[in-house]
């Protein structure tokens, strides 16, 4: 068996298995890391999502928030800035695409939190024109809600008013003030009036990656396992196989 196993057929097959094997580990550890981050997430939103909420300037600072306090409940109390409304295009509810609706909020104490209001969708006369949005509440307004972290610039341009992505050095430029190192999704306002729709719940699932990373793993044995196997019943097949016959040729008969 072992000398079947080194003939270069075999060797092939061999070398076939190794990369497979080393293909297979690679997709099981990417799938394991996203099955990490989503129960990190999870976790978090879990941790926080309910918690009674705490001051802002508790969690927010100038600095970028830390992802350990993303999903925190906060409150803080202002004035909103209405006359430095962001829209944010191009963002989904239910599956249907509209906007997202961000004011700075000037907060009592001093600073800029920056608010997203909710969601609201394109204008019956097409996405390139201005949707209505709900006035925000006039004097002092006291918000609720969880911090989310600032996303990656899209580097699209986009028209005065409008934003790609919840960037916020790109808000900031809007809104034409610095901006705390995080923003909040609103879960509510007091005074209460009327507001864009409210943003959908986030996800805690935590999908299939776990269950797709350990069957990665599985096939690296269960390709060993074939190929030795398929080698074990070669040999053996040829342990059993009568010799063939040796050919005679016309002339050595004659010789003969």
């Amino acid at each position: 068996m072992l000398r079947l196993a080194l003939t270069p057929r075999w060797l092939g097959w061999f070398l076939l298995v190794v990369l497979a094997s080393l293909a297979c580990l690679w997709l099981g550890q990417w799938q394991w890391g996203r099955y990490e981050d989503k129960s990190a997430r999870a976790e978090r939103i879990e941790s926080h999502y309910e918690a009674d909420p705490v001051p802002v300037t508790e969690v927010l600072t100038d600095d970028p928030v830390a992802i350990d306090d993303e999903w925190t409940r906060v409150r803080a109390t202002g004035t909103y800035d209405t006359g430095h409304q962001v829209l944010v295009r191009n963002r989904p509810l239910d599956g249907t695409y509209g906007y997202e609706v961000l004011l700075p909020l000037r907060l009592e104490g001093g600073g800029t939190l920056l608010v997203d209001r909710g969601w609201v969708p394109n204008s019956p006369k097409g996405a390139d024109v201005a949707p209505e949005v709900p006035a925000a509440p006039t004097g002092e307004v006291t918000v609720t809600g969880w911090i989310r972290l600032g996303e990656k610039s899209l580097e699209r341009d986009m028209p005065r008013g409008q934003v790609a992505s919840i960037n916020l050095e790109e808000v900031s430029d809007e809104v034409g003030t610095d901006l705390l190192g995080g923003y909040v999704s609103l879960q509510s306002e007091d005074p209460r009036s009327e507001r864009p729709d409210p943003l959908a719940v986030p996800d805690t699932d935590t999908g299939p990656h776990m269950a797709y990373a350990i069957q990665w793993w599985l096939v690296i044995p269960a390709g060993w396992v074939f190929v030795v196997l398929a080698l074990r019943r070669e040999a053996q097949e040829g342990v059993g196989r009568a010799p063939r016959p040796k050919k005679v040729r016309i002339w050595d008969e004659e010789d003969g």
